[in-house]
């Protein structure tokens, strides 16, 4: 069965990242707050992609429905002032 920890863990090894957040404890839906440099100059569409490339195949096969938020190092810093 797949966890959040699973999740977290593969997407911190394939993407280069300052904060990866997973909630999700059914084993087939789960929630990410995913912070990375990588995202800079990106869409969130083509964010989006950057992870689910970064799952690979697990996306597929093994995660039913993956909710995200995807933020920039500086959206981070940004949304965590108040």
């Amino acid at each position: 069965m797949v966890t959040s920890e699973s999740i977290k863990t593969h997407i911190e090894t394939t993407l280069p990242c300052e904060l990866v957040h997973v909630e999700g404890d059914d084993g087939q839906h789960f929630n990410a707050i995913i912070v990375s440099i990588e995202f800079r100059g990106k869409n969130m569409v083509q964010q989006h992609q950057l992870v689910y490339r970064a799952l690979g195949k697990r996306m597929e096969q093994e995660i039913h429905a993956l909710s995200m938020k995807t933020l920039t190092p500086e959206q981070w810093a940004e949304s965590n002032q108040s």
